[in-house]
């Protein structure tokens, strides 16, 4: 009786650890060089947004970021010129709000979309209802920025972290992370700085 209670323990032991070890991958999030799965989220506009509308696409600039955090709302006006910049050049912006809106009321979907109008955003914007998105990247701040590269394999992850290296001004910017890494890519050269820290508030879970 012992020795089946002994065995009985070590199976429910075994059984821990590897479920364990399973939550533990899921939320690693992406290294670079990875395959990023596609997503269907709900944009400002009513309409469900996935990377694989985007047929012309040559990558994207997925970035998570919301309406409350200082850091977010800092970089707006950044973020809108990566698009401008980029958009028409096949590599188009994806911003998506990984905030629970019951921990952040100011990041509920009605609150978007009254800021994506006063921002005059010209990208999708998205909610990440159900948080199940911003695990599988790896997101832990807002905002925090993954660039993609459109492959035949899928959509390989080139550069994870910040917009640039100095969130408190524009103006002040001596290196920028993401505009490098993008001109990097279409021109199919090798991108020196492939990660660097996100700068942002912590997502609200």
């Amino acid at each position: 009786m012992k020795t089946l209670k002994i065995f009985g323990l070590i199976a429910l032991v075994v059984t821990l650890g590897a479920f364990s070890g399973n939550l533990t991958s899921k939320y690693e999030g992406y290294a670079i060089g990875d395959i990023a799965t596609d997503f269907s989220l709900k944009n400002v506009d009513g309409s469900m947004v996935s990377l694989s509308d985007y047929n012309e696409a040559k990558g994207f600039l997925v970035i998570f970021t919301c309406n409350t955090c200082p850091y977010s709302v800092t970089y707006e006006d950044r973020i809108n010129a990566l698009d401008a910049k980029y958009k028409s050049k096949g590599v188009p912006v994806i911003a998506i709000n990984p905030n629970n809106p019951s921990k952040k009321p100011g990041d509920s979907f009605a609150k978007m979309k009254t800021r994506a109008a006063e921002k005059g955003f010209t990208f999708p914007y998205l909610l990440d209802e159900g948080q199940t998105v911003y695990p599988q990247y790896g997101a832990t701040r807002t905002p925090h920025v993954f660039l993609l590269e459109k492959t035949a394999n899928g959509n390989v992850v080139r550069y994870i972290g910040a917009i640039d290296d100095n969130y408190q001004s524009a103006s002040k910017v001596d290196e920028k992370y993401v505009e490098n890494a993008v001109d990097a890519m279409l021109a199919r050269k090798e991108i020196k700085v492939t990660k660097t820290r996100a700068i942002g508030c912590t997502i609200k879970t």
